[in-house]
């Protein structure tokens, strides 16, 4: 069934340019299992990247898809074509024999092995002890096209809420004390930020050089910058890591070094975090 729908006006009459544009409808659904696993499934490859083959994705995404009345999907041809966007939550204590959710498990301990407090935290919450209390923590899963807009996540998270919201009326196991988000980055290489470290220091009589951030959001997700980085309000922890799995770059390969970002946000600053975002990328 369809939730909403989100136009992206591109047009403008008054605009002389030789551009051309076009408009696109954004329709939001419920998850389609008979539809949506193969472009879930790669939407789930191009979250873990090369990592991808450590998370068991066929049982994840199968375990995602058995949830149909949780969750989002953003498409523009209707609820049969695929989507481009997705975004829904497990429960990582009810599904924690799970082969999918005992490798994320296994896959955030070990990256946050170096970070003393967050590994504590995530011991305490997804360690044999934590998976027997009452403390659950939600695993969210947001993915999209690389060319999707920004714009359309903060009513993906918004109608999440809801739907956590009305499966709680229904006594469903879905009261989380946290929340765990991972996202993708691509991170400069060591050789070029030292590059442009030196590019910066020297003068300029034409503008003043200024410093990208050594760690580039993928995609647009800038979401994560801004709202839940160290700098952020509502990631009581975050941790940038390297891929496990990645190959080594060759002396002069050209691009960025691939890398993951995982953040603990606590249930009380979720909602919060929510009506920001969607202050901050209003349509």
């Amino acid at each position: 069934m369809s939730k909403r729908k989100q136009t992206k006006d591109d047009d403008d009459e008054g605009n002389n340019s030789d551009v051309s544009l076009i408009d696109v409808d954004f329709e939001f659904f419920d998850p389609n299992p008979a539809v949506d696993y193969l472009a879930l499934k790669r939407l789930l490859i191009q979250l873990f990247q090369s990592d991808a083959d450590l998370f068991a994705l066929h049982e994840l995404a199968d375990l995602i898809l058995s949830q149909p009345l949780l969750g989002t999907t953003v498409k523009t041809d209707g609820i049969e074509s695929d989507p481009y966007a997705y975004l829904s939550v497990l429960n990582m204590h009810v599904h924690q024999s799970h082969a999918s959710i005992k490798a994320l498990a296994n896959y955030v301990l070990a990256k946050s092995a170096a970070h003393t407090t967050l590994h504590a935290a995530l011991q305490a919450l997804l360690g044999p002890a934590g998976l027997q209390s009452s403390n659950h923590v939600a695993f969210i899963f947001s993915e999209r096209l690389i060319n999707m807009p920004v714009q359309v996540v903060p009513p993906m998270y918004r109608m999440l809420a809801d739907e956590i919201k009305w499966a709680n009326d229904e006594k469903e196991p879905y009261t989380f004390t946290h929340y765990l988000i991972l996202t993708r980055t691509y991170r400069l290489t060591s050789a070029q930020a030292a590059e442009l470290e030196e590019s910066a220091q020297r003068p300029s009589k034409r503008h003043k050089n200024k410093l990208p951030p050594p760690y580039i959001n993928a995609g647009g997700q800038r979401i994560c910058d801004v709202l839940l980085s160290p700098r952020g309000r509502y990631a009581t922890f975050t941790l940038d890591y390297p891929l496990t799995t990645q190959a080594p770059r060759e002396e002069d390969a050209f691009g960025l070094d691939m890398g993951g970002r995982m953040m603990l946000v606590p249930a009380e600053s979720f909602q919060t975090m929510i009506d920001d975002m969607g202050a901050a990328y209003a349509v």
